[in-house]
Parts: structure tokens; sequence; C-alpha cells
């Protein structure tokens, strides 16, 4: 004969071990967070370009860069994150908001903000993130961007060029990885503002009016 107090002895049998594996699971879950790295937006002063407004998207980027971990890349190209650290948000995110505040600190471009500002812009950045890593065994900080310089009006690629620097890391571990690649993602995005202040950009203005000044012979 089947009572309640029997139902209910079954019914723990079968539920003890998915409550083991739930404890099991929070207990490997319970470690201590990551520590969480910012990166920087360097300031110096780059003339050039005044008046222009950029607007700068966010970088392209494979999916093992789409994310917050600190990535380390060996000789075989195989592919490792480091624990104990990760950064403050998605990485192309990160380094698009780091470019604009870049560009705000050391050039003297007349605006420059996101696509989904809605501003209107002279030109836009297209990039690619093709590489922001610890390249190992010579522990070498390594950040590498593409960058499409691209008329607002016509879509016309008016420019392209890649940028890369390297730092070495004195250790791979979180800290000193996330210094480093700071420190590499500097130098390249100071390259790029100085390039982009320093490039002939088109403006956004009345096509007609272009076409006949381009027409006008000098006198």
């Amino acid at each position: 004969m089947v009572t309640p107090q029997t139902d209910r002895a079954c019914l723990l049998r079968c539920l003890a071990p998915v409550v083991f594996l739930a404890a099991l699971t929070g207990a490997c879950s319970s470690g201590p967070a990551p520590a969480t790295f910012d990166l920087s937006a360097p300031s110096a002063r780059i003339r050039g370009a005044s008046g222009v407004q950029v607007l700068v998207n966010e970088p392209a980027a494979l999916q093992q860069l789409s994310t917050q971990q600190i990535l380390v890349k060996d000789a075989s190209g195989s592919v490792s994150f480091i624990g104990g650290g990760q950064w403050a948000d998605n990485l192309p995110r990160l380094v698009q908001t780091r470019l604009i505040n870049t560009f705000e600190n050391a050039s003297q471009i007349r605006g420059v903000s996101r696509p989904s500002s809605g501003a209107v812009a002279d030109v836009q950045l297209v990039s690619e993130l093709r590489r922001f890593e610890i390249s190992t065994p010579d522990n070498q900080a390594v950040a590498e961007i593409s960058v499409k310089i691209v008329s607002d009006r016509d879509g016309r690629i008016v420019n392209g060029r890649i940028f890369r620097a390297s730092i070495p890391a004195s250790a791979v571990d979180a800290p000193n990885a996330a210094r480093a690649l700071d420190e590499a993602l500097s130098v390249v995005m100071l390259d790029i503002v100085r390039w982009v202040s320093g490039s002939q950009l088109p403006r956004r203005e009345d096509p007609g009016t272009a076409a006949a000044g381009e027409d006008r012979a000098p006198a």
C-alpha cells in the first residue's frame, strides 16, 4: 500500500541528486569576483582639422575580442584568457568610448560623437579591432586597429591605415597585462587622432557648390 509518507520519501530520493548538483554548482561559482580594469584616454595637443565633425563607429571584432576577458595568444595562435581580471565593458565598445575621449582631449576637431547621437558629420571612422592581446612567449601587449575615413556625404573611403603598438608586459597576470595593453592602446589612439587631424577631410557641403569650386580655374 502506497501512503503519503511513501510518496514523500520517493520524491526526496529523486530530488536528492538534483539538490546535490545545484549545491555543488553554487560552491564552484562562489569564488572571488574578478578585478575590473578600465582603459585610459591620453591627452596631447594635436593641431589640424578644426571645424570638422567626426562620427566614431564601434570597432568590428572577432568573437574572441568581443568580450570583457583579457586575451592571451601564444606562438601557435592558441587563445586563452587571464583569470582574475576583466575589462570594464565589452572591449570594442570600451575602445570606441576611449577613442572618442582621446579626440576630445587631444584634437581641435570641432565635434566627435557616436553614430547613435544623431549628429550630422563630415566623416565617419570605420574600424576593426584586429589584435588586443598579450602575445607569448615574449610577453608583449599588442594593440592593432585598422581604420578607414569614410565621407559621410557619399560613403567614399577617403583614406585607410593600420595602426599597431607593442609594449612589454612585466608579467602575464591581470594587473600587469591590463597596464601594458592600456599603454599600447594609448599609443595607437594618439596615432589615429594625429592621422585624422592631419588628413584632408571632406566637408559635408552642397555637392553642387563643391563641383562648381572644383571646376573653377585658378586666376
